[in-house]
């Protein structure tokens, strides 16, 4: 075939299977990796959809559209210039991002995809002038608990096997005893460890499947692996 005429269909067609694909994502709605922007009007607030991408399983945010899936589309160069911002300028340290750009009904779209840090946390800088992580869970942004922040330290170093407890530790398995899904504070209270102290060993246990983490009424809870 010509290939003059192969672009010209390739042209022809290639909006078709773009659009295809916008209204795939579209259709999967909000989620663990994926995140509607309608507009951008705070680069702070897009932010922390960054860390939390990042610092969690990646995603991509859909910017230009409503919470419904209705394409509304970007509006300005300055929202662009927001999208920059926030993962260059409003992280710490900047994360990775790319920005994908389609036209779709004559409206621009972009898709910016976060791929899982190698460098985490990944911090936002919040109204207060502090940086946060934050970790996405289902379709929200959840600021990342201190034992998150040790976990990814921990992560850093080589893991073996953990076959003996010190007696720091067995504090806090004893405080994990009274039991299941029991707040850091508490744990801090009934083991009589310092703060501090006590994160340290969490996210150690919590790293060796130890001692369990999860979220509830947007609370992280702990609880000792039977």
């Amino acid at each position: 075939m010509n290939w003059a005429i192969w672009k010209k269909i390739c042209a022809i067609f290639a909006p078709v299977n773009e659009r295809r694909y916008i209204q795939k994502l579209i259709a999967e709605g909000e989620h663990q990796q994926q995140d509607f922007k309608y507009k951008i009007s705070d680069a702070m607030k897009l932010a922390r959809s960054v860390s939390a991408f990042a610092n969690t399983d990646g995603g991509r945010l859909l910017i230009g559209v409503r919470d419904d899936g209705h394409i509304s589309g970007v509006r300005s160069e300055e929202e662009i210039f927001m999208m920059h911002a926030a993962a260059y300028k409003y992280c710490r340290p900047s994360a990775s991002i790319k920005f994908d750009t389609y036209q779709i009904d004559g409206r621009t779209l972009v898709i910016a995809t976060v791929p899982p840090s190698e460098r985490k946390p990944i911090c936002a800088l919040t109204d207060e002038g502090r940086y946060r992580a934050y970790i996405r869970v289902a379709d929200e942004n959840i600021v990342a608990s201190p034992v998150h922040v040790a976990i990814w330290r921990e992560q850093q170093s080589p893991q073996g096997q953990l076959t003996v407890y010190d007696e720091a530790e067995q504090q806090l398995l004893s405080a994990l005893a009274f039991g299941p899904c029991q707040t850091l504070n508490q744990i801090v209270r009934r083991s009589r460890l310092q703060r501090q102290k006590a994160i340290t060993l969490l996210a150690r246990l919590v790293r060796y499947g130890i001692v369990e983490m999860q979220l509830a009424d947007h609370r992280f809870l702990f609880t000792a692996v039977e």
